[in-house]
């Protein structure tokens, strides 16, 4: 069972289900028995909830686009009644949640059997996934490196063959970060594409999202479609979708006009800018054009304005966890990265918060106008390829040199959720080390019709699915 549950996506294992091949029951065992042989090497399920899993197979809607297929959530802000979220975080391990958020309604009516929740770094503030909580999730691809964050445990999982698809979210660009480490489809939907709520119905002042990370595009697009939509009290909302997300796989795009945004005082690493020269020769033979432009404006005004909102957010909800656990923020209870935001976001006055929410908006009015000349925009979604485990420390002495490590290996993701755009990270190489580099496209607010009918052209012209075989039988030796 386990050498076929791994060939198909998550459409194909409910296409089975649906036919009855195969119960979901028997879908349900085989992610189990992954889990035990191969999380102990991945680190990626902390947290795991088979009983409730087993209680959910047994009754899956058999309507649902997904019924019968394991899935699994990130440990960020996710509330499933009974069960605990901690964020990868000690001051939350042990507040079980009395509700289920709206978002998990939605994975559950589409048939999706949960059971479990990854790994994620605390409070979900960084782009690796190491917190102290739970320790290091590390990449299938090659065990000594990062899976990314801040959905790394979800990517870890993905890449495995655990699960096909399972969920991500993204805020300064954890979605499609993980995504690239571990050579997945990875899409950061539009602002208010997908609900957040009841607890929290915005995240980062508009900045995160949730969605998934994927071995297919044609998942991707129909998780989107059964979990879309505004829900009650909702701040924002997004464009009107006409059609399917899944409709659009099968409308490829001609003639699109794509920039490459890479500018000339960012630098990028040797293997990152090769990757970029093959995707803009693959999507020249598909027969779109490709200039090199970028969009003016301050990058470092950008990323001021995204330090700030994440500092004052941080600062507010570790106050909430305060508040709910009873228990004061420290060194003990928190990593040193953390407390140093929350020191930071106290320090902010209101009108440096408004100021970084201006910024935002002008970013988002600046990209607007640039998307009147260009359907689609390219970028690296990292300047280097995968680090090494340890490389992104939260916990470190020395903060100023994580920082800086930090600004210098995401320099490209953040600004797309600064200003609502929807945007995708594509498997579509490697590099001579065999780690995977992904390929960046955005688009213009409500685009990601435009997106998903790119990404369909692209996985036909380099198929990618075929590649996770080979570390999955990796793994397996090292069982």
């Amino acid at each position: 069972m386990i050498s076929e549950y791994t060939k198909f996506d998550a459409l194909g294992l409910a296409e089975l289900v649906k036919n009855k091949d195969v119960s979901p029951k028997e879908l349900l065992d085989s992610a189990i028995e992954m889990t035990e042989a191969l999380d102990p090497i991945i680190n990626a399920i902390p947290l795991k909830h088979y009983d409730k899993a087993k209680a959910v197979s047994a009754n899956v809607p058999e309507n649902g686009p997904f019924a019968g297929v394991p899935f699994l959530l990130k440990d960020l802000n996710n509330f499933w009644e009974g069960t605990v979220t901690t964020g990868g975080s000690r001051i939350l391990k042990g507040i079980i949640a009395d509700h289920t958020g709206e978002l998990v309604k939605r994975a559950l009516d589409a048939g999706l059997v949960i059971f479990g929740k990854t790994n994620s770094p605390e409070q979900g503030l960084t782009i690796t996934t190491e917190p102290v909580l739970y320790g290091p999730c590390r990449n299938p691809w090659n065990l000594n490196h990062s899976t990314g964050g801040s959905s790394g445990g979800s990517a870890a999982a993905v890449a495995a063959g655990i699960v096909p698809m399972a969920q991500a979210s993204d805020g300064g660009g954890s979605i499609r970060i993980p995504a690239s480490c571990c050579g997945l489809f990875g899409l950061k939907p539009t602002r208010a594409r997908t609900p957040l709520g009841p607890s929290n119905v915005e995240g980062w002042g508009g900045n995160s999202i949730f969605h998934c990370v994927s071995i297919s595009v044609r998942d991707s697009a129909a998780l989107l479609d059964a979990t879309s939509g505004s829900e009650l009290g909702a701040p924002y909302r997004s464009e009107y979708q006409s059609d399917t997300f899944l409709s659009h796989l099968d409308k490829r795009p001609k003639n699109l006009r794509i920039a490459y945004i890479v500018p000339d005082n960012i630098p990028i690493d040797s293997d990152v800018a090769e990757v970029m020269e093959k995707t803009i020769r693959l999507c020249e033979d598909l027969g779109h054009t490709v200039e090199k432009k970028s969009p003016e404006f301050s990058w470092e005004e950008i990323g001021r304005a995204h330090q700030t909102i994440v500092s004052a957010n941080v600062a507010y909800a570790v106050t909430s966890q305060e508040n709910l656990t009873g228990i004061k923020a420290s060194e003990d209870t928190l990593e040193r990265s953390t407390m140093k935001m929350v020191e930071n976001g106290k320090s902010l006055s209101a009108e440096q918060y408004v100021a970084a929410v201006k910024t935002n908006q002008r970013t988002g009015q600046d990209l607007a106008r640039f998307f009147l000349d260009y359907d689609i925009t390219l970028s690296p979604v990292l300047a280097k390829a995968p680090v090494e485990i340890g490389y992104l420390d939260m916990n470190s002495q020395d903060l100023r040199l994580y920082r800086e490590r930090m600004s210098e290996y995401s320099p490209f993701t953040p600004m797309f959720n600064q200003s609502g755009l929807p945007s995708m990270s594509v498997p579509l190489y490697r590099n001579s080390d065999n780690m995977p580099i992904g390929s960046m496209f955005s688009a213009a607010f409500g685009r990601e019709d435009l997106l998903f009918g790119l990404a369909a052209q692209l996985e036909e012209a380099l198929p990618w699915g075929a590649s996770y075989q080979g570390i999955r039988e990796k793994l397996t030796k090292v069982i």
